[in-house]
């Protein structure tokens, strides 16, 4: 495969597993230039991670629609079924059942095939170039405005380059070499002592849309069919069997699924036995280099989150590094990437944790107490709605960072994702997802508001975004001119929106609610926002812009709220 060949990188990204290819497509979709290197040949032929949540199809979908190309190769699921001692059912975990982000809440894929189709929709994006079988091999020197990176290609005998880039995202994995050039130690503790092996199989006959996890105690088992009959198979090994990192005999495999399904060697496409860790990096960025995915967080694998949490972490970086290198934005926006990922990873490797010991316990008494307290939680609707809508995840909300919390209506959507329901817009009333109307840059969402309201935020930095009129009530799109006109479809934007008439929503490009305020605070807002500025602001858009014609391609250019 030949790749593009494009002009000086503005980004590097080190890796190109599931984490660097979305982060590459992330930056390539708004036109900065990137080098995506990668030390193995080819992307990788090991189905490690082998599901993508909702989240991370949305972050996709932003990429130019990436999600399209993606969901061939998923499962659309319905989340995960947990059963208890002795085989008996006990809850299935499905999340609130709505597509709250506008796409299924749990779906298995095969990690090869996702690797596969992020890399070949990488020849859309001329800024971004990929080059396989080349290797980081040292940070020459971080000056105030570039990196000097060295890059050797071939073995130890091949060329070496040394160029300058703007930054440097580390996506290298568990083994990160930018995270030991950087000399970034990691936090935590890795479970040595507990040792499961993985089988990937072949033409098995498990069709259902869902995972399961047994969690009986003599032997912790979890199930995740896939595509094309493949299915995953994780087995908690006895002291004995077989040891972290080494090769385990097929007799072992084949008398772990004998339960389930015969085997023959040749339906067996991996099989490796390992031990997790949960551990975190000291910091996530080093001037101007960073640290996503398993470079920056390993975790169980219990939460499924492994892969999710890099996509989120390249979906909170990547535009903040397009609004700096476009001179919308300065240096102190980057820091907020650590300020607001940091505090969600730990939560989720936690989780993870706590998972692990409570549904795949090998205790008996500890599994016949979580069996009996699950029982008894599922007769009462809250504990209903905690366990089979997941509620026990973590907060994602963001308390600090690039948002502006208040104490009004609609403050608990502050550091929030927006959720993303179909809406009616335009003349003919299309029905529409929501984030395709918003545009790739900042939004800016008037809830049922005037006129003379667009008129009073314009004379402050803040309609530079994608102005959308919000129709609630049943009423039909308003058409003004210069602005997205959408109203509710289904419900749900109107729950959404519930007593918020009059106030506006600003969205930031990775669909996070950075405020809620009315026309009469948005200088405080815009104030606020001047913290993260490259320079200082003055009102970009003027008044009568808010009802000027509408230039389509404006609309959709990313402007930015600090341009």
């Amino acid at each position: 495969m030949t790749e593009p060949s494009v002009r000086q990188p503005a980004v590097l990204v080190v890796g190109a597993g599931p984490t660097g290819l979305a982060a590459a497509h992330l930056l390539g979709s708004r036109g900065v230039p990137v080098l995506l290197v990668e030390r193995n040949a080819t992307t990788s032929n090991d189905a490690k991670a082998i599901s993508l949540d909702d989240e991370s199809l949305r972050t996709l979908q932003s990429a130019d629609g990436l999600d399209e190309a993606v969901y061939p190769i998923l499962v659309p699921g319905t989340g995960t079924r947990y059963f208890g001692v002795g085989g008996r059912p006990l809850v299935h975990a499905r999340g609130t059942g709505d597509q709250r982000f506008g796409h299924p809440f749990k779906n298995p894929f095969a990690q090869p095939d996702l690797e596969r189709v992020l890399r070949e929709q990488l020849r859309r994006l001329p800024s971004v170039d990929v080059r396989f079988g080349t290797r980081l091999t040292g940070l020459v020197t971080q000056y105030p405005d570039r990196v000097g990176v060295s890059l050797r290609t071939g073995g130890e005998d091949g060329p070496v380059e040394e160029l300058d880039v703007s930054y440097v995202l580390g996506c290298d994995g568990g083994r990160s070499t930018v995270r030991d050039l950087l000399s970034i130690p990691m936090q935590g503790r890795s479970f040595t002592d507990e040792v499961w092996l993985v089988v990937d199989t072949l033409h098995d006959t498990h069709d259902q849309r869902f995972g399961m996890h047994h969690g009986d105690p003599d032997r912790p088992v979890v199930i995740v069919p896939g595509q094309g009959g493949r299915c995953r198979y994780e087995f908690r090994l006895k002291p004995g069997e077989c040891e972290a990192g080494s090769p385990p005999a097929f007799t072992l495999v084949r008398q772990l699924l004998q339960p389930y399904r015969e085997t023959t060697p040749e339906q067996v496409e991996r099989a490796v036995a390992y031990s997790f860790h949960a551990l975190l990096a000291e910091r996530l960025r080093d001037g101007r280099c960073f640290l996503l995915g398993d470079a920056a967080h390993m975790m169980p694998p219990f939460a499924g989150q492994g892969l999710n949490s890099g996509v989120r972490d390249a979906a909170n970086l990547c535009w903040k590094i397009d609004e700096v290198l476009a001179g919308r934005a300065g240096d102190a926006l980057l820091d907020t990437y650590d300020t607001e990922r940091r505090p969600h990873a730990r939560a989720v490797i936690d989780l993870s944790v706590r998972l692990g010991r409570i549904v795949m316990t090998t205790s008996r008494p500890r599994a016949l107490l979580r069996d009996a307290l699950v029982r008894a939680a599922m007769l009462t609707p809250p504990g209903r709605r905690y366990l089979t809508e997941m509620r026990y995840r973590p907060d994602t909300r963001v308390t600090s960072g690039a948002v502006v919390r208040g104490d009004g209506p609609g403050r608990e959507l502050v550091g929030t994702m927006l959720p993303q329901p179909q809406v009616l817009h335009g003349a003919h009333h299309r029905l529409t997802r929501l984030d395709d109307l918003l545009g790739p840059g900042w939004s800016l969402l008037g809830i049922d508001v005037t006129d003379t309201d667009w008129t009073a935020v314009a004379r402050t930095g803040l309609p530079d975004a994608t102005p959308v009129d919000v129709s609630l009530d049943d009423r039909a799109p308003r058409e003004r001119a210069g602005r997205v006109g959408i109203a509710d479809a289904d419900g749900r934007l109107d729950a959404l929106f519930t007593g918020l008439t009059g106030s506006f929503v600003l969205v930031r490009p990775d669909r996070l609610v950075a405020a809620v305020f009315r026309p009469d605070q948005a200088a405080h807002v815009d104030a606020e926002l001047r913290r993260f500025a490259a320079r200082p602001l003055t009102a970009t858009v003027p008044p009568q812009a808010a009802t000027a014609a509408t230039d389509p391609q404006v609309q959709h250019d990313s402007p930015g709220v600090h341009r």
